[in-house]
């Protein structure tokens, strides 16, 4: 069976072609020892000047639990991660620390899914007051492979400060969103205040 990256790609570059982003994405290629190769591509700014970073390479083999011992190498779920910010700041770092999340799976054992904090511990771009992400549900639908293969999930990755992540620890990511939308947070802006949860 081939290697899905290829069709990942096509799928996404599709996807963005019929949200009206005609040009072909930059790409960012990030390597970590002892592991494949993760590349982030860069579709926009759009005309609403909203970029969309999609990850390409968790998608390559099932996620399972560190747990679960031996790793099954065709079942299972398999995941890619979307960011979306407004590109009104130069972002640099940001493919590198998405490639980190996308390579989660492989290195501590973590199924990436809906509601998952991955806390890097450290800015998610230089300068950044972002030190972690929350994922949710994206837009893009999920991308069928052939059988017995699982289909790839794509999820958002939305940026949380210490605070914000230590809030989602407390009350969970569902009071986390309430309290963007209570407080008017644009989260895909890239100098947003932290939301400020009662």
């Amino acid at each position: 069976m081939s290697q899905p990256l290829d069709a990942v790609r096509a799928h996404v570059r599709g996807h963005f072609v019929a949200a009206g982003i005609d040009a072909e994405p930059d790409s960012a290629s990030v390597t970590f020892l002892g592991l494949e190769r993760m590349e982030v591509l860069r579709f926009g700014p759009d005309p609403n000047g909203v970029a969309h970073y999609v990850t390409l390479g968790c998608s390559r083999h099932p996620m399972s639990e560190a747990s679960s011992g031996v790793a099954d190498p065709v079942h299972g779920p398999r995941a890619e991660v979307v960011l979306t910010l407004r590109a009104t700041a130069p972002t640099p770092g940001l493919a590198r620390s998405l490639a980190v999340v996308a390579a989660t799976p492989a290195v501590e054992g973590v199924v990436l899914v809906a509601d998952a904090l991955i806390d890097l511990s450290a800015p998610l771009w230089e300068g950044a007051a972002f030190t972690a992400v929350l994922l949710g549900d994206s837009a893009l639908p999920d991308l069928p492979l052939e059988a017995p293969r699982d289909p790839v999930h794509f999820l958002t990755a939305t940026p949380l400060t210490q605070n914000e992540a230590a809030w989602v620890r407390l009350k969970g990511a569902e009071a986390m969103r309430q309290a963007w939308l209570d407080d008017g947070v644009d989260v895909t802006d890239p100098n947003r205040r932290a939301a400020q949860p009662g």
